[in-house]
């Protein structure tokens, strides 16, 4: 806090009462409260318009938790997530908003414990940034509901959410602890060789399609690793813990329709984040450069080089510099992957079931009736071996209506009734079965790397920046429309928020030049964004999560106006 902090907000309100509902802003700046301090930090201009943003500043002597509850970024993050929702239970039915997200544990503005980098930053120090709507009457201020709102409901959302003296000293230790355990077995898997991980009686499937919590009752079977899978890792908290381990290279996931497929591949792609406890995916993780690829009809691409998967066109255009405002399912696959690839990514998930099947493969009675010559599209499991081997790049692969990729994989696991079971040995035995199919690739090339022209990333809109969520379906970015429902690990609001911030900030700190890549651009961003969601809040005061620099570059990619130099 720069500015002196002023006293006598209450008496300021009922002083305001019944003026122009614009006097509002006259309240932005400090204003001293019993313990603790609240800055008005951008007002609300009508009763339509956003809520104004409120910051609330605990001391760390009067939030009081304890040292070992924060001295590590990932146990500050863990209790900042555990604080937002406690502020966001005090405040629910009111005219405070706290962004506290979902079953996930993210890096979110709304709120940050201190951590002394700077030199205004108290170590230990509790801040929480809000929405409130300010009451009107009107187009005039209702002083007393307001004072209702700053003076009253604000000083009960700190003493009973943000003072450690008023939570559960064992809740809150047991949340941070889990988010902790979570993100040191993330850390492990690398050194071990592995590309996930599902702990031993884990809970994968969700309520709904809409509600993430676990699912509930007698038919749920939690989760067992088969033998052959079975990894035991020590945790800091947990202790030893047991669980399948998924190696590196091409894993096959086979079974019956609605036997747990598609599930176990959906808690993979959510292990790449922490989870609340409780959630039943605590101790399920994937590696943090880990992206699901999904067909995408109608998506725009830009210079993207794909002719390892299509070779030549019917209309003779070049397709290792390819452009489209319109790609087919096929080519929206392919762009996808190797924009991944591009972005760094080195596990891949792809579900039969969101997938492009003339992408996916080709059988030999497809290659018998239509020739290599008459067709451009060389198949995935073509691919997929080269892609570990000369690239690095894992996948992980649902896939139950084609035996092809049999010949491919290194592990097979197969689910039934929910329960996994290693059938590799099986599935060797019948890959020594001829099916008369010719392989048609064999190299999946280098990464062609692109780079972004600054000039084609604007936000602006008569002068001001505009970047607006729209739900989890997409981003008002400038004059931009960013459809982003096929980018399967957006999570919530604020993390699409967060993700037009970072595009901002990309082009704002010159980290688009037009002469770095797209992925030296990511490195530099990823640099900046270590410092958490407090640097987001340069480009503007708003609920945001820190988001991956996958769905970063996903974002940008599907921007229309983006240009791309090579």
């Amino acid at each position: 806090m720069t500015r002196r902090a002023r006293v006598g907000l209450a008496e300021e309100l009922r002083r305001l009462d019944g003026a122009p509902y614009g006097r509002y802003r006259s309240l932005v700046g400090a204003w001293r409260m019993p313990g603790f301090t609240l800055e008005v930090v951008r007002g609300q201009a009508d009763p339509f318009a956003p809520p104004a943003r409120v910051a609330v500043h605990v001391s760390a002597e009067h939030a009081g938790f304890p040292g070992e509850l924060w001295n590590t970024p990932v146990r500050r993050r863990a209790l900042a997530g555990y604080l937002a929702r406690q502020a966001a239970r005090v405040a629910r039915r009111s005219a405070v908003q706290v962004d506290c997200g979902g079953q996930e544990v993210l890096d979110r503005s709304s709120c940050r414990i201190g951590d002394g980098r700077a030199a205004e930053d108290e170590p230990g120090a509790v801040t929480v940034r809000t929405g409130v709507e300010l009451p009107g009457r009107g187009r005039r201020i209702d002083g007393p509901a307001a004072a209702d709102a700053l003076c009253r409901l604000l000083p009960e959302m700190v003493e009973r959410a943000l003072v450690y003296e008023a939570l559960d000293a064992v809740e809150v230790r047991h949340f941070v602890d889990t988010v902790e355990d979570a993100d040191a077995l993330r850390r492990s898997l690398q050194p071990r060789g592995l590309v996930a991980f599902v702990a031993d009686g884990a809970v994968l499937p969700r309520r709904s399609g809409v509600d993430d919590r676990p699912l509930t009752g007698p038919g749920v079977v939690p989760f067992a690793a088969p033998d052959a899978f079975r990894v035991t890792v020590d945790l800091p908290h947990a202790g030893r813990v047991t669980g399948m381990g998924v190696p590196e290279g091409i894993t096959l996931i086979v079974g019956g329709g609605f036997h747990g497929k598609s599930t176990l591949l959906r808690a993979l792609e959510a292990g790449v984040r922490d989870h609340v406890p409780g959630d039943g995916r605590e101790l399920v993780v994937a590696r943090a450069d880990t992206v699901t690829i999904r067909a995408e009809d109608g998506r725009r691409v830009e210079r993207a080089d794909v002719h390892a998967f299509v070779g030549h066109l019917p209309s003779g255009a070049g397709t290792d510099d390819f452009s489209t405002d319109n790609a087919s399912g096929s080519t929206s696959q392919a762009a996808s992957l190797v924009e991944a690839v591009e972005a760094g990514a080195r596990t891949l998930l792809i579900d039969e079931d969101t997938a492009a099947t003339n992408l996916m493969i080709r059988d030999a009675r497809m290659q018998a009736l239509v020739a290599k010559d008459r067709e451009p599209l060389t198949p995935f499991v073509d691919l997929v071996r080269s892609l570990h081997r000369d690239r690095g790049v894992s996948t992980i692969l649902v896939m139950g209506g084609s035996g092809d990729y049999i010949d491919v994989a290194d592990q097979v696991l197969m689910m039934d009734a929910y329960r996994p079971y290693d059938v590799t040995a099986r599935a060797r035995e019948l890959a020594r079965i001829p099916t008369g199919r010719q392989a048609e690739a064999d190299v999946f090339p280098a990464v062609t790397h692109r780079r972004p022209d600054p000039s084609s990333v604007d936000s602006m809109v008569r002068g001001r920046p505009r970047i607006r969520a729209r739900g989890t379906d997409g981003l008002a970015f400038g004059e931009e429309y960013v459809d982003l429902r096929a980018v399967e690990q957006v999570v919530d609001p604020g993390y699409v928020t967060g993700i037009g911030f970072a595009m901002e900030l990309l082009v704002r700190r010159g980290h688009l030049d037009g002469r770095r890549t797209l992925a030296e651009a990511l490195d530099l961003l990823d640099r900046d964004l270590a410092g958490g969601a407090e640097q987001l809040l340069a480009v503007y005061d708003d609920d945001c999560a820190v988001p991956r620099r996958f769905e970063v570059a996903a974002a940008l990619n599907r921007l229309r106006s983006l240009r791309m130099n090579r």
